[in-house]
Formats: structure tokens, C-alpha cells, sequence
């Protein structure tokens, strides 16, 4: 889009599950309050652990959006 300007924030997301649902996670909770979402980019991925087993995953992601000036 000509003379768009876009605002990139950074969000981690969190699953049980898997990185896929952590990073999906995080765009769909974004998008309630954020209009016009652009890119979502993965930036890094991570496990919490605990005695040895995986419990949680973890997706950082990059989320653009169109940004309205005042």
C-alpha cells in the first residue's frame, strides 16, 4: 500500500501443545484488539522445562499491523 506506515511489536506465545499453537496463540489474541495485521514472523522458538520433561513451548514472534496516526 502507497504511503502506509506499519508499527512491528513483539509478542511470545504459549502452548502445551506445540510451537505451531504457541505462535498461533499469540497472532489470535493480537487480533482482538489490533486492527489490520499484517506479517507475523517467527523469531525464536523455546521449551520451558521442567524435571527433565517439556511443559511448555514457547513462539516469539514479530506482528506488524497498520499504525493510525492521531
Amino acid at each position: 500500500m502507497p504511503d502506509s506506515i506499519y508499527k512491528v511489536i513483539e509478542l511470545v506465545g504459549t502452548s502445551t501443545k506445540s510451537w505451531e499453537d504457541a505462535a498461533k496463540h499469540a497472532v489470535e489474541t493480537a487480533a482482538k484488539s489490533l486492527d489490520e495485521l499484517r506479517i507475523a514472523e517467527i523469531s525464536k522458538l523455546d521449551m520451558k522445562i521442567e524435571n527433565g520433561k517439556i511443559v511448555a513451548y514457547r513462539a516469539r514472534v514479530h506482528l506488524s499491523f497498520k499504525y493510525k496516526g492521531a
